[in-house]
């Protein structure tokens, strides 16, 4: 789960990183209240889940309330590459002294954690990479040992941050690995990280994603969905129990193993089609479940048509059958349907299709064949 600006703020003062006094707002009058808060100048900040905020007129300064309620009404409604701004962050101003950047992240070749840093923050870090590589330090981490002190302090002296506050920003990058580890993430970036002209290290941004296989251990942090805009269908498939993701395409993918509904949207993409969705349905899929993966896809207008691509190992293809023809019986399905079955019970399955003689059901044997069909399909072929 990728978290807003203020949410990632929230858990890194939890675990003892700086940050800014802020105060989250849904209305210009309720920026002004924040600011009132505050008091002195602040920024405004539009909360998106996507950089390049400032470059878009996403953030900007307010020297009072009045003109911070002025700056909230400019950012809200606002669209920043594709994500429209309903909240935005009323932070205390900082006095800037430099500006780094700092992330930590799993390197799954390396099996290990990976930590990023530059004294080049402020800036598109993947920009300054590739005009100056050198300026980017990086440095892995046995996640059993942690983060040491000495390799916190070889990372502050060889990305060159500044000497004088050198054991501030050692300590810094510590709490946010800590952060990183404690909180069950997947990435921490923080772009600036600042030091600020009395010598104190805040993290001026908060870049965090969670992995919600971790939620468990932190009761608290579904209640983040609360500030987002969810879309309807990913809710529905979460509502479901299915891994959904929407993607831009127009062939709607079922399939069960995230490794093969991966591999299917590659084969759609290879014979010039674009998948409209990652949907698994996971291993030991019911006939009730594949009901509910083709009732989510009916919600999206984009879906042309349907590519069900199954390996039967727990999954039993005749329930996925089954499944189907309950579909077809319940629901009104606008679009075709290519099938793919394979493994335990795939003639059963296959015998189950063919029963219910239905004319929106395509079968294919291999999944090039199914993927060549769904995408001709989709494009009215």
């Amino acid at each position: 789960m990728d978290l807003f600006e203020f949410q990632g703020k929230t858990l890194f003062a939890r675990v003892g990183v700086p940050v800014p006094e802020g105060r989250a707002a849904r209305t210009p009058a309720e920026a002004r209240a924040a600011a009132e808060e505050l008091g002195g100048t602040v920024v405004v900040k539009a909360q998106v889940q996507v950089g390049g905020r400032g470059k878009a007129g996403g953030i900007k300064l307010a020297a009072d309330p009045g003109e911070a309620e002025a700056r909230a009404a400019e950012i809200l409604g606002m669209d920043i590459r594709g994500h429209t701004v309903r909240l935005v962050w009323i932070e205390r101003a900082s006095e800037i002294a430099a500006e780094y950047y700092v992330s930590f992240t799993l390197d799954r070749g390396a099996k290990q954690h990976l930590a990023m840093v530059s004294a080049r923050g402020g800036m598109d870090i993947e920009a300054v990479a590739a005009e100056d590589p050198g300026a980017v330090v990086r440095m892995h981490i046995d996640p059993v040992v942690g983060l040491a002190g000495w390799q916190a302090s070889e990372l502050v002296y060889r990305a060159g941050l500044d000497r004088a506050t050198a054991r501030r920003s050692a300590s810094a990058l510590r709490s946010l690995y800590r952060a990183f580890v404690d909180l069950d993430c997947d990435l921490v970036e923080v772009n600036p990280l600042i030091l600020t002209t009395d010598g104190q290290i805040v993290a001026l941004d908060a870049k965090v994603t969670l992995d919600s296989s971790g939620f468990f251990r932190h009761p608290d942090f579904p209640a983040f969905r609360e500030a987002f805009e969810e879309d309807p269908i990913e809710a529905a498939a979460r509502e479901a129990g299915l891994n959904f993701i929407k993607l831009d395409g127009s062939v709607g993918i079922v399939g069960n193993g995230a490794g093969l509904v991966m591999s299917t949207l590659d084969v759609v993409s290879l014979v010039g089609g674009a998948a409209s969705n990652f949907l698994d349905v996971g291993g030991g899929a019911s006939a009730e479940t594949i009901t509910s993966a083709l009732e989510v896809l009916t919600r999206d207008t984009s879906v042309r048509s349907v590519l069900i691509n199954i390996f039967g190992g727990i999954t039993r293809c005749d329930l996925v059958a089954t499944g189907i023809v309950e579909a077809l019986r319940s629901i009104d399905l606008p679009w075709p349907i290519v099938v793919r079955l394979d493994g335990t019970n795939a003639a059963e399955g296959r015998a189950i299709l063919d029963g219910a003689a239905s004319e929106k059901v395509v079968p294919a044997a291999t999944m090039l064949e199914a993927a060549r069909r769904a995408v001709q399909l989709a494009e009215g072929r």
